[in-house]
Order: structure tokens, then C-alpha cells, then sequence
């Protein structure tokens, strides 16, 4: 039998009325909302349960937001736990609590505090990002690399195979975008961020991350966590801190994360969390992968059966 990798997803999974359900049905799960709001001094809750979306969408707010539902479903499942574990960008943290590297309220502080500064640093070096499908990393990272003439931009997520985002300055994205649909792009899209993620945007975020992660108390974890910046497996709390702040101005390299999970034994991906995102990329990129996710209170019922079977 193959190994099972639990997967967390990151910005963009967030919908009004996350995590509602499990509020209400479950007690451990009130318990750690609750316990969330009065850690952040903000009704996180409310912002979930009821929007406004507005609100739901600032960077701020969604980051400990898809953060907390993810591990609030995490730790309403049944053992046994997961044999490896990875999080898309903000769904590192979630996963590196999963592998008992971290404590969960720790985390909450921490991911509220990479909202605000990402946030900050959006609003201090205006930068977007666009989609770019139907062309190999190679042609995008040269694709960058000549748009980068005209401003900054790099690759920032590695998807699946084809879907590649690209991240920096307004004109340097621009010019991307222009390079892409000239060399054969299926389709080019800018998105609606508030930043530049995964970009040297983000550079002036990383002293605060920084800071923060090197008083939070890290351990090593117990399952190997796949690491966005080197999609290879990592355990030990120093390189775990490390990669935590190299994230933010580097791309995700999701694409081989799956990859090398899969390459590792993995058979079963389950994505933990609001959202279905990383379970069509991961059928994109291993068509071989059995996928299924725990969102809501019906799937944390269903995951019970299965494993009472």
C-alpha cells in the first residue's frame, strides 16, 4: 500500500461561510476558533462565517483565515495521520503544524503577521502577477528573464505541468505577458492580488517574517514536509525556519513537490482545507494519484466511515 500526503492549500481557496459548519457541529472546533479570535484580538470567525468578501480578501485576513479552517479540519480527523505533507505557499504553515513542527496558535500569529507584511509590501512596491498556461518552465523563465529589462518580474508558482504564474513590477508583468502570448501562450491572465507574491517585491516583508520566525519556537517534524523553495523533504526545525523566510520572495515549486512526493510513495493526495484547487493540480500533474479533500463537516463524516471500514 502507498503512502498518503495530506496537502494544504494557500491564498485563493477562501470562500464566505469557511469553516461555518464545523463551528457549529463540533466542539474541539469551536474551542479553536474561539481561541483563535482571542489570540488575534479580531473576530477571525465572523470574517469567515459571514464575509463581507471585501474583507475575506484582504491579504491580512485571508491568510489566517484559510490557515485556521485547514488546521481546524486537520485536527478533527481520525489517525492514522498522514505519511508526508506539503502546503501551496501559505499552506507550508499548515502543513509544518501537521508534522508537529509547530504549534498551531504559534502559527496563527506568525501567518496574521506574513499577511500584514506581505500586505504592507504590496501597498509599498505596487506589483501583480499573471497566469501563463501552455508553456514549459524553461520558455517562461526565459520569457522573465527578457521582460525583466523592462521591470521586475520572475516566475512565482510552478503548478502543474503548463500553469505557470509569473510575479514583480506592473511593467515588468506587463512585458511577460506580451512575450507570452507572442511565443504560443494558450491563455495569459492577469490576476487580482494585492502584491507581488513570491517575487523580490516581497523583500521588505522578510525582515519582520524573519524576525518573528527566529522567536517562535520550532522543533523537528515528525513526517517530512515538501518544501515550496526545493520541493524536496525536509525535517530538521533550522532548515524548516530557513525556508520559511526564503518562501516569500521565491518561487513555489508545486509541480515537483507533487512529483517527488509521488516519487517518494505517495499513491493518495488529501487536500485539508477550504477549496478543491490543489487536487486539480495534482491530477494534472500525476494522473495516477487517487485525490480527495476535507473542506467540510460532510467530508470529515465521510474520511470517519472510510477509516472505520
Amino acid at each position: 500500500m502507498g503512502s498518503v500526503a495530506y496537502v494544504f492549500p494557500g491564498q485563493g481557496s477562501q470562500y464566505v461561510g469557511m469553516a461555518k459548519d464545523l463551528y457549529d457541529g463540533d466542539e474541539r472546533a469551536r474551542t479553536m476558533i474561539d481561541r483563535a479570535d482571542a489570540i488575534l484580538g479580531v473576530s477571525l470567525g465572523d470574517i469567515c462565517f459571514t464575509g463581507p468578501e471585501e474583507t475575506l480578501k484582504q491579504t491580512k485576513n485571508t491568510q489566517p483565515a484559510i490557515f485556521l479552517h485547514s488546521v481546524v479540519a486537520y485536527s478533527l480527523l481520525p489517525d492514522p495521520r498522514p505519511d508526508m505533507v506539503a502546503g501551496h505557499s501559505l499552506g507550508e504553515y499548515s502543513a509544518i503544524v501537521a508534522a508537529g513542527a509547530l504549534a498551531w496558535e504559534d502559527a496563527l500569529k506568525i501567518v496574521r503577521l506574513r499577511g500584514e507584511l506581505m500586505q504592507q509590501a504590496g501597498e509599498q512596491h505596487h506589483g501583480t502577477m499573471a497566469a501563463v498556461v501552455g508553456l514549459s518552465p524553461q520558455a517562461v523563465e526565459d520569457l522573465c528573464r527578457e521582460a525583466s529589462a523592462t521591470g521586475v518580474v520572475q516566475p512565482a508558482n510552478f503548478n502543474s505541468p503548463g500553469q505557470i504564474v509569473i510575479s514583480g513590477s506592473v511593467t515588468g508583468v506587463h512585458k511577460g505577458m506580451e512575450l507570452a502570448k507572442a511565443r504560443g501562450a494558450k491563455m495569459v491572465r492577469e490576476l487580482v492580488v494585492s502584491g507581488a507574491f513570491h517575487s523580490p517585491l516581497m523583500e521588505s516583508a522578510r525582515e519582520g517574517l524573519m524576525r518573528a520566525l527566529q522567536t517562535t519556537p520550532i522543533k523537528d517534524a515528525r513526517i517530512p514536509v515538501y518544501a515550496n523553495v526545493t520541493a524536496e523533504p525536509v525535517t530538521s526545525a533550522d532548515e524548516i525556519r530557513d525556508l520559511l523566510v526564503r518562501q516569500l520572495t521565491s518561487p513555489v515549486c508545486w509541480e515537483q513537490s507533487v512529483r517527488n512526493m509521488v516519487r517518494d510513495g505517495a499513491r493518495a493526495m488529501v487536500e485539508v482545507g477550504p477549496g478543491k484547487v490543489l487536487q486539480g493540480l495534482a491530477k494534472r500533474t500525476e494522473a495516477a494519484l487517487s485525490t480527495s479533500g476535507i473542506d467540510t463537516k460532510t467530508d470529515i463524516q465521510q474520511h470517519h466511515r472510510s477509516h472505520d471500514n
